[in-house]
């Protein structure tokens, strides 16, 4: 009976570590096959151009490919879902702007923010910048909107999506200075940029990056930046507190998300080599170019900082006031 029940007790053993080898072993492994980058833009944007900058360095680091796959939609909802209803074992990631927490406070989406995924790092921040089509005769942001005051049947905003970043600030400016113009939603930052540069729509708030090649070419007249001091890449271009709209500070920021509950240890080979990436010059050269500034941050800091973002914008959209349609 001794015997009998030390074999027992040493099987129990033998099985629990062999158990806790197979949970190292999986770990280490990862990745062991391909992963999949959902992008929730179209092709083109920022978004896509940080997707693919990290992925590449991902799969060179890891020795995997990270594929990225581009689908859009649904103010950025649709790719969102796919990412939520896959396995959470590391091999379905998300890469979205900010516009992923403020939609759910603007309109009913099919997730839960908080609940539905796991924050895996924030990739990096950017500022915001007012940008009109050079054909309209204005000169400076309290030219266009006097003449937006003046005749509003005549302009119009280009909004990257519903409820992004750049539509909330439209809407705080409409409402500072008094003001309404038909805000037209377009399905990403290409086609918008399209129609702003052909005149099809007036004028259009985006991260500096996805304007800043028109800019420079004149393509796109810049306003203002919505940022506390001047930025580096456009340092003749006022702030919105310079324009005559003080106390609005707004930036987007771009992060990677995975399904609710991924293993501590997948996230943490994702948080190291993400960390490496931010710091490799062949990755933040392209990125910084496009007027990001890299983060690279922790699982844990990154969802940190998404809720207080959340608590920031809610706040904001209660105060002003601003409802999806309004």
């Amino acid at each position: 009976m001794t015997a009998g029940r030390s074999l027992r007790t040493l099987g129990l053993v033998l099985a629990f570590a062999s158990c806790c080898f197979a949970g190292s072993a999986t770990a280490q492994q990862y990745p062991s096959k391909s992963v999949r980058v959902v992008v929730a833009a179209p092709p083109g944007g920022l978004t896509d151009v940080v997707a693919r900058s990290v992925s590449q360095f991902l799969q060179e680091k890891l020795g995997q490919p990270f594929v990225v796959e581009n689908i859009s939609g649904a103010s950025s909802t649709i790719g969102a879902v796919q990412v939520t209803r896959s396995a959470p074992d590391g091999y379905t990631l998300l890469v979205n702007p900010s516009l992923l927490v403020i939609t759910p406070m603007l309109m009913s989406v099919q997730y839960d923010v908080v609940k539905d995924f796991t924050p895996v790092s924030n990739l990096g921040t950017v500022p915001l910048s007012v940008g009109i089509n050079p054909g309209i005769p204005a000169k400076t942001l309290q030219e266009f909107i006097a003449l937006a005051k003046a005749t509003p049947d005549k302009f119009t905003w280009a909004s990257e999506s519903v409820g992004s970043v750049g539509h909330l600030t439209m809407e705080r400016i409409q409402r500072d200075a008094g003001f309404k113009l038909l805000i037209v939603t377009y399905r990403g930052t290409s086609p918008a940029l399209i129609d702003l540069i052909a005149g099809r729509v007036s004028a259009m708030i985006s991260p500096i990056p996805n304007l800043i090649e028109q800019f420079r070419g004149g393509t796109v007249r810049p306003l203002a930046v919505a940022t506390k001091n001047r930025v580096s890449t456009l340092p003749d271009v006022p702030t919105l507190e310079e324009a005559g709209l003080p106390g609005i500070e707004i930036g987007s920021w771009y992060g990677m998300w995975g399904p609710a509950n991924m293993p501590q240890d997948v996230l943490a080979i994702l948080n190291r080599a993400i960390a490496d990436a931010m710091k490799t010059p062949r990755v933040t050269d392209r990125v910084v170019a496009q007027g990001l500034v890299p983060v690279g941050s922790s699982s844990a800091d990154f969802a940190a900082f998404q809720n207080s973002e959340i608590a920031k914008y809610g706040r904001m959209i209660k105060d002003a006031n601003i409802k999806i349609g309004n």
